[in-house]
């Protein structure tokens, strides 16, 4: 089966921007204001923000059969954090494991350019953006074919290193903002320090992580798209999805 065929046949799959919410947004919420908005103590904030991916790639696993990795990768981001906070970890302890996970997910992704399904499917190649049937229409040769292969593991492996630069912007803030806090005070001030401080990290993240990220996506996109038109003769925007 042509990459082609197994982008085809990723058309049903549901939203991906839905398995960042539900396996890392929301989770990554409730732990570091659970306790205030939700009035629960650490351990209890930890349980319901597990429940998220946790519940999500059960849903996943039943529909489809197959393992959802967000799932996974969120459920142990939750458990880390969560654990390091209640074992009373601090300072750099926060700083590798916030550079761990985009790690973590840049070697998925780089792996995954080898295999059936490359990841660049779930971040580009969606069909809720774009007209994928279409798209394999204009790929009627071998050659094209077999271009527009190399294309995607390309691309896929160039997405993998925006998680490595992601790993590394996360460190560094992380470094910045996970002190080591004072074991002397009171356990509750320590707790709302520790809570403060990953407010702060989720806070910063968008900014510092996120907008490179976009720009490096955004990049991609347009690479992407002049090779495509290069072996196709079609703008890649002539088969965006129109509402």
């Amino acid at each position: 089966m042509t990459t082609q065929e197994k982008v085809l046949s990723t058309q049903k799959r549901e939203n991906p921007w839905l398995n960042i919410i539900f396996n890392i947004a929301l989770p990554v919420l409730i732990l570091s204001k659970g306790t205030e908005f939700l009035k629960v103590n650490a351990t209890q904030a930890l349980i319901i923000a597990m429940l998220f991916p946790l519940s999500y790639g059960l849903n996943d696993l039943i529909k489809t059969k197959k393992i959802n990795w967000i799932s996974v990768l969120g459920l142990l981001n939750v458990a880390f954090t969560g654990g390091f906070a209640l074992l009373g970890k601090t300072g750099i302890w926060f700083a590798f494991k916030e550079a761990a996970f985009p790690l973590l997910i840049g070697v998925f992704v780089w792996a995954s350019s080898f295999t059936k399904k490359p990841a660049l499917g779930l971040f580009l190649l969606n069909p809720q953006a774009f007209q994928i049937d279409k798209m394999m229409e204009a790929l009627d040769t071998t050659d094209k074919a077999k271009q527009f292969d190399d294309l995607v593991k390309k691309s896929t492996q160039y997405l993998s290193f925006s998680f490595l630069i992601s790993a590394t912007l996360n460190f560094l803030l992380a470094y910045k903002i996970f002190t080591p806090i004072d074991l002397s005070l009171a356990a509750e001030v320590q707790s709302q320090i520790l809570n403060d401080q990953i407010a702060q990290m989720t806070k910063w993240s968008f900014v510092v992580i996120l907008i490179p990220s976009m720009l490096i996506l955004f990049a991609l996109i347009i690479y992407f798209g002049k090779k495509f038109k290069s072996i196709t003769g079609h703008a890649l925007d002539s088969y965006f999805v129109k509402n």
